[in-house]
């Protein structure tokens, strides 16, 4: 038994790693952290302590389930995000001295990315009194990825980040309508960021001869980190059928460590990559970065009246905590800054629950989920904007121990506009050797299926 254990948490771990790689809730936060949730929204979480995926959401739920229980879940998530341009985008230059624009090539496709992320959770309970869980999950996580060609090349291809979340868990009953709970979380990053290089412009800025008009190739910054962070929670019941929850999630402080490596490096570069001022621009070698993933708490509600459930949540999270992204060089020199100034959010949402009979209940819920990015500073890294999700679900008892959850959310995402086309999000220069980016994400939406099985033991 012990060996088998061991073994599906590896590959859930391995399968989490491997697979997150897309992004829902607002900024780069992953919300789809059960099934069980998804039919409501995941409106009033904190609160529900419906299985045990409560670990993420409240630990102070694992309280509410007696015995041994073990959840596994997983995520279809299928965005899309389409770039329309304005008419007045000015194209890359080859010089300084404005020769040779390159051609403005496409919007670059959809480039919303399907993911499929699972989640696993295991608690028990130890005593009367005093119950434990792991959770492993992926807390944070998106990707964009472009056409290679396409008129935004030189701001962005590829941008992914992906996460993995082990979460072990103590809850205390302190008796029968007040209860804590509080887990540890270590957690391991991984990202990329690749985009166009204008070697062109780069040579013509640095001096260096021998560069043809409209040379271009692309590079690869990777990186990966590991950090330490909390949650803790409680829940009351001021009556028999009303619960209230509150928790807490801190915020993770990653110094991400990787490389930087240079595709399509024309000739007369690569000879002079021994004089630093070249190597700063156009070499290979190794970058840090610090980021702050935002902490987050929730206040959530649950009250029961007959076979109906009603529940209810307002999350606010720090994005605040990312202001601007700076990718430095071992040697100090700053590679990249990419202001972001994110401002903090509230996710607002209600739901209900009906049970139809001993084995059927259906579910439905909304939610309005606030962007941190602002219009003047929007990347199309990460075109986010405000969110309303629609979702709806059911739960299938199999037998007195096994329960399947399924839900489907459909997220209607608010036009996103883009101007970079100067201060703040670009330099004279930036411009000059990117291009101007300045247009709009209409139409985006992401489409959510999910399914859960839950065992008791």
């Amino acid at each position: 038994m012990k060996k088998t254990n061991s073994l599906v948490f590896v590959a859930v771990s391995a399968a989490i790693t491997a697979m997150a790689g897309t992004v829902q809730a607002s900024g780069f936060a992953l919300i789809e952290q059960n099934a069980s949730g998804l039919g409501n929204a995941y409106a009033g979480a904190a609160a529900a302590a419906e299985d045990a995926s409560t670990i993420y959401f409240n630990p102070a739920g694992l309280t509410r389930l007696p015995g041994r229980q073990v959840v596994g879940a997983l995520h279809l998530i299928v965005p899309s995000a389409k770039f329309s341009p304005s008419a007045n985008n000015t194209p890359a230059v080859s010089t300084v001295g404005l020769a040779g624009p390159f051609a403005m090539n496409g919007t670059g496709g959809d480039a919303g990315q399907p993911a499929a992320v699972p989640n696993f959770y295991l608690s028990w309970q130890i005593d009367p009194q005093l119950f434990a869980g792991v959770g492993v999950n992926a807390p944070f996580g998106m990707m964009t990825d472009y056409d290679a060609n396409w008129m935004g090349r030189f701001h962005a291809l590829k941008s992914s980040i992906e996460t993995i979340n082990i979460n072990p868990t103590l809850a205390y009953k302190v008796n029968d309508t007040f209860s804590v709970g509080v887990g540890l979380n270590w957690q391991r990053i991984e990202a990329e960021l690749n985009k166009g290089i204008n070697y062109s412009f780069l040579a013509s800025a640095g001096g260096v001869p021998g560069v043809p008009n409209n040379t271009e190739g692309s590079n690869s910054i990777k990186g990966s980190d590991s950090a330490w962070g909390f949650n803790f929670g409680f829940m009351f019941n001021p009556a028999p059928n009303t619960t209230l929850g509150f928790s807490y999630r801190s915020a993770m402080n990653y110094t991400l460590g990787g490389t930087v490596q240079y595709y399509g490096r024309p000739a007369s570069i690569n000879a002079l990559l021994g004089l630093t001022a070249v190597a700063n621009q156009a070499g290979d070698g190794s970058v840090s970065a610090n980021v702050k993933m935002p902490a987050s708490y929730s206040f959530a509600g649950k009250h029961k009246a007959g076979n109906w459930e009603f529940m209810a949540d307002a999350t606010r999270t720090e994005w605040s905590s990312i202001e601007t992204l700076n990718i430095v060089r071992n040697n100090g020199f700053l590679l990249e800054s990419t202001p972001f100034g994110w401002r903090d959010t509230w996710r607002y949402g209600v739901g209900a629950n009906y049970r139809y009979n001993s084995q059927w209940m259906v579910r439905t819920g909304v939610a309005i989920d606030q962007t941190p990015t602002q219009d003047s500073l929007r990347t199309p890294r990460v075109p986010d904007q405000d969110r309303t999700w629609l979702s709806i679900g059911a739960q299938y008892r199999l037998s007195p121990q096994g329960v399947i959850d399924f839900g489907y959310a459909h997220i209607f995402v608010k036009d996103a506009a883009i101007n970079m086309n100067g201060a703040p999000s670009l330099t004279p220069a930036l411009v000059a050797g990117r291009g101007s980016l300045m247009g709009s994400y209409n139409n985006n939406k992401v489409d959510i299926l999910s399914v859960q099985y839950r065992h008791n033991f």
